[in-house]
């Protein structure tokens, strides 16, 4: 018999809902009861309410044990012994009057005749005494003629008799198998309507039960003789196992939900095609494999079924015969367990097949966006079959509930690797590391993987020092030697920085160069660093030549943002003149590719410092794309480019004039290290932060922006080498 408990609705992923309690159920399977003995390769599936099943289970394996001893005493004891003796008494008088009027009948034709065990065979008798057969063979031919005449009736008799005492047999047997079988249903009755009155009322397993009862009545005599056989096999060695009725009595609880609250949910790690669809294991018995009904399996399916199984779709998609199989179990909503082949014999092992169970699973696939848009591509049926989508956000507000939350990830994370608590700086240090990964100070990352790893490490050194409590130093601890392990180019890079080897300023002034802000980013590790931009201005009409453009060094953002310059410079200075400009941009000592737009407002104050005249501050590094309207947009990695430039500083010592200027759209992302933030306090370190390009320049040149038309300004100089630019070219 095979038991599952926990059974719900829908085969998909639609229609998501909570799952009632009154939807779930359990299933007991059994082989066929109208045809118990002649399919036992065939074990059917049985619907019960959950416990129901595993208490089933309980109830025959108790009623195995106990009919067992119950019908040997019965038949063993000496009142059944008696009883059975009188019924036999009865029938072997009937038979021995049969014999008695046989003899008396060939008497008359000269024959006696005498029962054996191996039949009933008759003697000539001659002056009233029976002969032998060499004695016959010496009498007269008449007389022998006599005789072989007459035995041919006596023949007839003895057969007639023969098919009497076959009838009174037959009838004996079956006064006693109807007198044990009288006995037996008392003793088989309590038992059986004590199983039924410990369960709820169920259509088939009452018809199971009740071929329980007919089936023990017709072996009887193996209830009876099951000790001494098996002794008597015990002693004659190994040999083909004879099934005992009993075996089919028993439940195989193929899912045991009576613990499960609600409707199951499952996870794993493991989609082989077993594990998912569930087995039929087999046992080595004495080098033959052997199997049946309970040594089916469930596979994840089956313990999902009535609740929901979550998948990882890439591990899933890696083996395709899995992923096939579940889409035909979820289009036919039911699942069964097939007949795999050995992959070492190549054979096909003689098996059992299960009755399908009904499926209603809702199945949840777990994957990025390039996994769904492969599949939405490639396979028809994925859309018809998950049919609902749902995006997770790599972030999410920072409100006192989702901070709440954030502390029981905490806690629970510490009661599961049973590390010592956070205390209350720890727990802030988790949220500003939360608000740095979402890369603004307004939201918390949901990557609570990488929240995950920093927190081990960092329990590990609160366990190293023996500490109650971890703290927001051991997460410091954590976060900087996770730093320092691969943090290798981003040394060499500021090595060569601190040598000279690489040319950067950060004090005094210059025309036309100027220390743009990048992030690089060596796998999963990113670091920002300064790097020398200069722009060299001329007469001509190429407009502004990117120079890692022309030797492919340039990505495409970082194109398009050198592009919009020409639309910002001829908007603002060219409207009644042609622009007569050629004005190089290049950044320096840098060969190994530049993309994103991120340096453009750099690249134009390079360009209007060289067209003014006017010096920029070496000490200021900038960061930020710009439109062609002369607004300044925000850009990415800003905490990065504002770490990497102060630590270059720092380095060389602060004087109070550095600073990085960024888009004043990312302040709302600032998420400094505590020594950046002591220094800007400080006012050892300055972050100025810029709504546009006139904002900017006055910042890096201390000098005014103003307007075309006003002398002494940044627009006004530019305006005016671009007027002479335009009269020489022509």
């Amino acid at each position: 018999m095979v038991c599952q408990d926990g059974f719900i609705t829908s085969h998909s992923i639609e229609n998501i809902e909570l799952i009632e309690d009154d939807k779930v159920k359990e299933f007991v399977g059994t082989y066929k009861p109208e045809h118990y003995l002649l399919n036992k390769n065939e074990p059917i599936a049985v619907g019960m309410a959950p416990g129901e099943g595993k208490k089933f289970k309980e109830l025959m394996d108790s009623f195995i044990d106990e009919i067992k001893v119950n019908i040997k005493n019965t038949f063993k004891n000496e009142n059944f012994e008696k009883e059975k003796e009188e019924i036999t008494r009865k029938f072997k008088e009937k038979r021995a009057k049969l014999l008695e009027d046989l003899n008396k009948k060939s008497a008359k034709y000269g024959f006696q005749v005498k029962s054996a065990d191996n039949g009933i065979y008759m003697m000539p008798v001659v002056d009233g005494k029976v002969i032998k057969e060499e004695e016959f063979e010496q009498l007269d031919e008449d007389v022998k003629k006599e005789y072989e005449d007459k035995s041919e009736i006596v023949q007839e008799q003895i057969i007639k008799v023969i098919g009497e005492i076959k009838q009174l047999d037959e009838a004996a047997d079956t006064k006693v198998r109807e007198w044990q079988s009288n006995i037996a249903v008392l003793t088989i009755d309590g038992h059986i309507s004590y199983v039924k009155s410990n369960l709820k009322r169920n259509k088939l397993i009452n018809t199971f039960l009740d071929g329980v009862k007919k089936d023990i009545l017709k072996n009887i005599s193996k209830f009876v003789e099951a000790d001494s056989k098996k002794k008597d096999d015990e002693k004659q060695g190994p040999k083909s196992e004879e099934e005992n009725p009993w075996d089919n009595y028993r439940v195989n609880l193929f899912i045991d939900n009576s613990n499960v609250k609600g409707a199951p949910v499952i996870k794993d790690s493991n989609y082989s095609f077993t594990n998912l669809f569930g087995r039929l294991e087999y046992e080595n018995y004495y080098g033959m494999l052997k199997t049946d009904y309970t040594m089916l399996k469930p596979g994840l399916l089956q313990q999902a079924n009535g609740g929901y199984l979550i998948l990882q779709a890439r591990d899933l998609l890696s083996n395709p015969a899995c992923y096939e199989n579940l889409k035909k179990v979820l289009r036919n909503k039911e699942i069964g367990i097939e007949n795999q082949t050995d992959p070492k014999t190549q054979m096909v092992l003689i098996s059992l097949k299960p009755e399908p169970i009904p499926l209603d699973v809702k199945v949840i696939l777990i994957g990025n966006e390039e996994v769904y848009q492969t599949l939405l591509a490639v396979d028809s049926e994925f859309k018809k079959l998950f049919k609902i989508k749902v995006e997770f956000e790599d972030y999410a507000p920072i409100t006192q509930e989702n901070l709440i939350d954030l502390s029981g990830f905490v806690h629970k994370f510490c009661e599961d690797n049973e590390t010592p608590e956070f205390d209350k700086t720890g727990m802030a240090r988790i949220a500003e590391y939360s608000s740095r990964l979402a890369d603004d100070k307004n939201k918390l990352s949901t990557q609570f993987g990488e929240l995950a790893e920093v927190m081990v490490e960092a329990a590990t050194w609160a366990k190293l020092e023996k500490a109650n409590v971890i703290t927001e130093e051991h997460i410091d601890k954590a976060l900087a030697e996770r730093k320092y392990r691969v943090r290798k180019y981003d040394e060499k890079y500021t090595e060569m920085i601190n040598d000279g080897m690489l040319l950067i300023d950060t004090e005094g002034k210059q025309v036309g160069q100027i220390n743009g802000l990048t992030v690089m980013s060596i796998g999963d590790y990113s670091f920002g660093k300064p790097v020398r931009i200069t722009a060299s201005t001329y007469i001509g009409k190429s407009g502004i030549i990117n120079v890692e453009r022309e030797v492919e060094l340039s990505g495409s953002s970082h194109s398009k943002g050198v592009l919009i310059l020409n639309g910002y410079l001829g908007e603002k200075f060219a409207k009644e003149m042609p622009l007569s400009l050629t004005a190089s941009i290049c950044f320096e000592q840098v060969y190994n590719g530049i993309d994103g737009d991120s340096a453009s407002s750099t690249e134009l104050y390079a360009i209007l410092s060289s067209l003014s005249g006017v010096p920029i501050n070496q000490a200021i590094a900038v960061t930020g794309s710009v439109n062609q309207k002369g607004n300044i947009q925000a850009i990415g990695g800003v905490n990065e480019k504002i770490e990497g430039y102060y630590e270059i500083c720092k380095n060389r010592g602060l004087t109070g004039k550095q600073g990085v200027l960024i888009p004043r759209k990312n302040i709302q992302n600032l998420n400094l290290n505590d020594e950046v933030v002591e220094a800007v306090k400080e006012k050892k370190f300055h972050v100025y932060a810029v709504d546009t390009i006139d904002e900017g320049i006055e910042i890096l040149t201390g000098v005014p922006a103003g307007s075309k038309d006003t002398p002494g300004t940044i627009n006004y100089l530019v305006y005016n080498t671009l007027k002479k630019f335009a009269k020489q070219s022509n």
